[in-house]
């Protein structure tokens, strides 16, 4: 054989590794984010203990309700809080001094160790939608959801190299039993992904469940010592804390698990119109949230939480992406770091019922604020749709293809001295490309983040491959994800006992659709 035939099958072999390792299936996942960049902070001194001195007027002079709630209401009169019926009133200093035992961060296992986040500090972990009966697919358009429209949306967070977070209730079950299907759910997060979870909230034997669930995932004393779930409790404002959520709460504190204490607000329904009284509300919202959770176990995790959006005053249907959401969010982020908690907000939220235009501006103003607010966990990263109504598969993993961006951003900017790159100015000289320079071989792989979805081929190629838009091009990663899925290595006793708990469980009641 010539040389020259041997330097073609040298070329042509390393091609095909080439190509081979490009279309080998890889599952990765990256780490949650750690931030090298400052946050944005939008008020100054005085307009910060404006705000936190108002809430604490608020809490004594209007008061919180604690609702269908007895042992709430003890506790917090043994606490030396003044109660009148369901009418709490705490007197200024008392919930702040009670939630300065709550943890400044903390970590949350995941049963593959390599995927445990902490939450707080610098960090941001990416968990993704939560809660909508619907879904939509490019295929069927809009529908209830089922459980295995849920397994699939499991299976895509677990595929997801930017996503951290397996979350919670990803988009509801209908076809399952209202009090089963947090079981489903759960056996879900667990089998099919090896990334931290949410529990359940919806009732408190539900989030008993999911300790126990948990249990026997990671064993007892494993979770007696640990955080291995953050669980969402969302205050009904307002400043009504239901019974329902603050039993959740009550067993996750116990059990030492976290929750998000999270105001839900559209603003100019459930709170002012201003954005300085909004802020004031979470604040008073969020203070009495976080206190209560300590009256249970000092010391428990909990992030200051705020999911907060306007109104249309036109139409009344909520409003996302918008400066005034955007003002909230840098506000409280600021008002969770004195307080010394992690904080969640944002999202890839919009109003928009496609994954189209409108969907794509305010989910990239609503992720963006987030990264720049300093939140700590991001729920609802990616996924939204229609307010929260609808799980999208497309939009999920056009989401989830855009935090790939966030993680870049919040690098910073390398000044090592890779990062100044002199010696390739120097090499490269006037008038020349630095495409062949050393430092550009050495570094090219990582010098840019790289979409696998959006489309940067030439005009003719694109036309040539079908002139797919970003939503046919997400269904087909959605396709490929899903084809490529391999699911994470379990114990298979493990797995049985789960498995006999859901059954077992699921026997000794009665299906119940309401």
């Amino acid at each position: 054989m010539s040389e020259v035939s041997e330097g073609r099958r040298a070329r042509g072999g390393g091609g095909a590794a080439r190509r081979a390792e490009r279309t080998a299936v890889r599952i990765e996942c990256a780490k949650f984010i750690e931030r090298n960049i400052p946050n944005l902070e939008i008020l100054n001194e005085e307009a910060l203990e404006i705000i936190e001195a108002n809430a604490e007027t608020i809490l004594q002079e209007v008061g919180v309700n604690f609702v269908e709630n007895p042992e709430a209401l003890k506790r917090w009169k043994d606490a030396g809080a003044d109660v009148d019926g369901e009418r709490v009133r705490i007197p200024k200093g008392l919930a702040r001094q009670l939630c300065k035992t709550a943890p400044s961060s903390y970590v949350q296992h995941a049963r593959n160790p390599e995927r445990n986040v902490t939450v707080g500090g610098r960090g941001l972990v990416f968990a993704p939608v939560y809660g909508p009966p619907f879904v939509r697919d490019a295929d069927g358009g809009r529908r209830y959801a089922t459980l295995d429209d849920f397994h699939k949306f499991v299976k895509l967070g677990y595929m997801s190299k930017w996503l951290h977070h397996s979350g919670g209730t990803v988009c509801e079950p209908t076809d399952i039993p209202v009090n089963k299907r947090h079981l489903d759910m759960l056996l879900a997060h667990m089998t099919l992904s090896d990334k931290p979870y949410m529990g359940s909230v919806t009732e408190p034997v539900r989030a008993a469940d999911s300790v126990e669930m948990s249990k026997i995932l990671f064993g007892n004393d494993f979770v007696d010592q640990n955080t291995v779930m953050t669980s969402l409790v969302n205050i009904n404002s307002p400043m009504t804390f239901d019974g329902i959520m603050m039993g959740a709460l009550e067993v996750y504190a116990k059990a030492n698990q976290a929750c998000i204490i999270s105001p839900f607000i559209v603003g100019g329904a459930m709170a002012p119109v201003t954005v300085a009284g909004t802020l004031t509300q979470v604040m008073a919202e969020v203070l009495a949230g976080v206190a209560y959770s300590q009256l249970i176990r000092q010391g428990a995790p909990v992030i200051f939480g705020a999911f907060v959006t306007s109104i249309d005053m036109n139409s009344g249907a909520p409003t996302f992406g918008t400066p005034e959401a955007a003002h909230i969010t840098y506000g409280a982020g600021q008002l969770a770091r004195r307080m010394g908690l992690p904080y969640r907000s944002a999202g890839s939220f919009c109003g928009s019922k496609l994954p189209d235009a409108q969907a794509a501006y305010e989910t990239s103003n609503s992720l963006n604020m987030g990264l720049l607010a300093g939140v700590n966990f991001m729920l609802h990263s990616c996924g939204w749709l229609e307010g929260g109504l609808v799980s999208s598969f497309e939009k999920f993993v056009m989401d989830a293809d855009q935090l790939g961006v966030l993680h870049h951003l919040a690098k910073g900017i390398d000044m090592s001295e890779t990062g100044q790159a002199m010696g390739a100015i120097r090499e490269v000289g006037p008038g020349g490309h630095y495409l062949g320079c050393e430092h550009t071989q050495s570094n090219f792989k990582q010098a840019f983040w790289r979409t696998e979805l959006l489309d940067y081929k030439p005009y003719e190629a694109w036309e040539e491959e079908g002139a797919r838009d970003t939503v046919a091009l997400a269904r087909a990663r959605v396709n490929k994800l899903l084809n490529d899925y391999q699911k994470p290595a379990i114990d298979p006793a493990v797995e049985e006992a789960l498995n006999e708990y859901v059954a077992k469980k699921k026997a000794s009641m009665p299906d119940a659709f309401m």
